[in-house]
């Protein structure tokens, strides 16, 4: 017997239907807002998207399982396109010092920073990495979020990342859908100290390879920066993976240069990051397909003093998304929504571009743009209700907690039914 539901009375329903691409320039400000919207939903999957008086005439509603949006806002999940959901334990020691104005050489030299976090992930089971990262997930659903990326790279040998790995796969799906990235270009690890052409070269012959007979990563990223790798080595193993069948993602323009031509170069999905980046660069990113992904929670929580160029960007017809960044060390937070309040604050960015840079941008940066990030028929219900009327309220009501419940498969995630 089949299941329906329908989701009506909801003061803006914001489909965010609209072209197959990415959305860039005036069209990220298209919303496809339906006023007194209401959906259709069948075994989990939406069948009808449209004004209330419509849809609940449809046969099916007569029968279906209301729910009363009451004049609140309903538009697609939250997709957050870059996480580190398995990075080890809180890094209080680490916030303290650098409150105190220590570096991260100094953090790191005290016991510290990520190598502190890989010693951690290293020593725990595969049963307390899923544990851990289960009750992040949580929080993700709490904050809205219905699909995420997640990352390895807090491994850095070959038995810890494919355990990080093994156990993201392992929680795909309960309840959000989990795109893996490998990440092992993330820093040099001790053992190759000094050595990272080395490293490199280990992760093309041996990492990769067994990565993709396993399955167990969709995406190949590289962290180019200070203190991680270079353009060149980057290239080298970013050439290795597109060749073995992996999609490419690219850290850069963080601080050096030279890493974001070569995303653009390869055709790498997205290149994140970007808090230094010219003209020229941002004209490159705006006349290729891959998608600028910022992270504002990164600058903020670090106190650094630049925020990526998103205005520039967007006007340029870069195809801009939003992610959280979230990890133990530079960004501990699960909320896209504060990450639209830093983007409209910060950034210049307007309520309505967040709305499309953390929800079908967000799922172009994924490849999975086919099943999240609008509300449309044949897509699967994944979709957020907030106590607000106006979409406008959720960037600008920054820090506060709005989401009334997050549905998965139409089924609500949070709060649990039944859940106190």
């Amino acid at each position: 017997m089949k299941i329906a539901t329908l989701v009506r009375g909801a003061r803006q329903l914001l489909t965010l239907r609209g072209p197959s691409g990415p959305r860039r320039g005036l069209a990220m400000r298209e919303l496809g807002i339906i006023p007194d919207g209401a959906l259709l939903i069948v075994d989990g999957i939406i069948t009808e998207v449209g004004p209330a008086r419509r849809i609940e005439n449809l046969r099916q509603a007569g029968a279906a399982l209301e729910i009363n949006a009451a004049g609140r806002v309903v538009m697609p999940g939250f997709v957050d396109s870059h996480t580190h959901l398995i990075g080890g334990p809180p890094r209080l020691g680490d916030f303290e010092m650098r409150i105190g104005g220590a570096s991260r050489e100094e953090i790191e030299e005290a016991g510290g920073g990520i190598p502190a976090a890989v010693r951690a992930v290293r020593q725990w089971s595969t049963h307390k990495l899923e544990l851990d990262a289960q009750r992040t997930i949580k929080q993700f659903t709490r904050h809205g979020t219905t699909t995420l990326e997640a990352k390895s790279g807090y491994g850095l040998d070959d038995a810890t990342e494919r355990k990080i790995l093994r156990a993201l796969g392992a929680l795909d799906g309960k309840p959000l859908d989990i795109h893996r990235t490998y990440l092992g270009a993330y820093r040099v690890p001790r053992e190759f100290a000094g050595r990272a052409d080395e490293y490199i070269e280990w992760m093309c012959r041996h990492m990769l390879p067994v990565l993709r007979k396993r399955k167990l990563a969709r995406f190949v990223d590289v962290c180019c920066e200070e203190g991680a790798f270079t353009a060149a080595q980057g290239r080298r193993l970013l050439e290795a993976a597109r060749e073995l069948g992996f999609l490419l993602k690219v850290q850069a323009e963080r601080s050096h240069r030279g890493a974001l031509r070569l995303g653009v170069e390869l055709g790498a999905v997205s290149i994140d990051h970007l808090e230094h980046v010219d003209r020229e660069d941002i004209e490159m990113l705006a006349r290729s397909a891959t998608i600028a992904t910022l992270l504002p929670g990164s600058v903020f929580h670090l106190r650094r003093d630049r925020y990526p160029p998103a205005r520039q960007l967007i006007d340029a017809g870069a195809a801009v998304a939003l992610a959280s960044n979230y990890n133990p060390g530079s960004s501990p937070t699960c909320s896209l929504p504060m990450m639209m309040s830093l983007a409209c604050a910060q950034m210049r960015m307007t309520p309505a571009e967040t709305v499309t840079a953390v929800t079908i941008n967000g799922a172009h940066a994924l490849r999975c743009a086919d099943r999240a990030g609008s509300l449309e028929a044949g897509k699967p219900a994944d979709l957020i209700m907030l106590n607000v009327p106006d979409y406008r309220e959720i960037p600008y009501r920054f820090g506060m907690h709005l989401i009334a419940m997050t549905m998965k498969l139409g089924q609500p995630v949070f709060p649990r039914l039944g859940a106190s």
